[in-house]
């Protein structure tokens, strides 16, 4: 985590220091206003906020919490994408979250850090004060894409006044969080995997990144034709693109710029296989002579898809030079 720290007075300097101390494994700047000169933090100038904020997990303002209201107001955008804020008094009597309580991560970072400091957490979202489920915590903590967020406020109103029915593609570790209850039918509900299914009337879908998408392609292969062989492949089985984790190929093609052009615009990682690396995945796979002669391996993109995974749910499927299968790995909707 990258966090930058924001001191006003030589009694928040030393404030700053404890919160590097309690938070070892964090990359940390600090600054301070320049008339303090104080040794190992740098000068806090004006543009520093907009710098900290696009580019940090974290920002720390240790001070009144108008500073910090008024420095992060021009920058505060979507609550998907903002960063965690946090303000301490400069003798750390109370840290407050401000933004981004869940997604970002703010309300665990204030818990933490009051624990560190001998501080007490204010603590202000309506599902924590009230002890209930918080569907943007649950979905960060575990790697789950919003289908909308919209939604998610509407569920998470709900929730304060009923329970609100929960299903999965995967299994449910129970028992569940005050605020749910198993159903798959009603006006408002949340829906978890990796399909573009809604069960619900109104369904917030939470989609789990676990989908390896493997690909073998002609030398050559245009982005487009790769973008449009993925699309191809997961429309026609209503898989969710969100739920992608990553392309998975052979080494023979972690050069193609196809691919990889691909992969770099919808933010994929690409991880690619040695033939023997392939040929040791376990399993029946459509298998080729021309793929064998050309590669070592009879099928790549199976055996690509299926490594380290639980479940294939798409076999080989041939789109233009192109070839597609997908697969699922393990996960649980757990709620320890």
């Amino acid at each position: 985590m990258n966090i930058a720290i924001f001191a006003y007075s030589r009694t928040g300097c030393k404030t700053a220091r404890r919160i590097c101390m309690a938070l070892p494994e964090a990359e940390m700047l600090c600054y301070a206003v320049p008339r303090l000169a104080e040794p190992g933090f740098l000068p806090l100038e004006k543009a520093v906020y907009g710098a900290a904020f696009s580019e940090m997990d974290a920002l720390i303002f240790v001070g009144a919490a108008g500073i910090a209201v008024r420095e992060i107001a021009p920058y505060v955008r979507d609550k998907r994408t903002d960063p965690a804020v946090l303000d301490l008094d400069e003798r750390a009597n109370f840290v407050i979250p401000l933004l981004s309580g869940h997604i970002g991560g703010a309300n665990a970072l204030a818990r933490r850090l009051a624990a560190a400091l001998g501080a007490t957490a204010v603590v202000t979202t309506a599902t924590d004060v009230n002890g209930k489920f918080s569907v943007d915590t649950w979905a960060a903590e575990r790697g789950c894409a919003i289908s909308d967020m919209r939604l998610a406020k509407a569920v998470s109103a709900e929730i304060l006044e009923h329970s609100v029915p929960f299903c999965s593609d995967f299994p449910i570790r129970e028992p569940l969080p005050d605020g749910l209850v198993l159903g798959e039918s009603g006006e408002l509900g949340i829906y978890v995997g990796y399909r573009c299914s809604a069960p619900f009337m109104h369904t917030l879908r939470l989609v789990p990144r676990v989908l390896r998408v493997g690909i073998g392609c002609r030398r050559g292969i245009s982005r487009e034709a790769v973008e449009e062989a993925i699309g191809k492949v997961f429309a026609e089985n209503r898989l969710d693109p969100a739920a992608i984790l990553g392309v998975f190929s052979i080494d023979l093609k972690e050069h193609e710029p196809g691919l990889l052009a691909a992969c770099a615009a919808h933010g994929w990682p690409a991880h690619f296989y040695s033939a023997s690396q392939l040929q040791a995945v376990p399993g029946e796979f459509t298998g080729s002579d021309f793929v064998r002669a050309v590669t070592g391996v009879e099928n790549v993109c199976e055996r690509a898809a299926f490594w380290d995974a639980e479940r294939l749910l798409v076999k080989k499927t041939a789109c233009d030079g192109v070839t597609v299968a997908v697969a699922a790995e393990h996960w649980e909707a757990d709620f320890g």
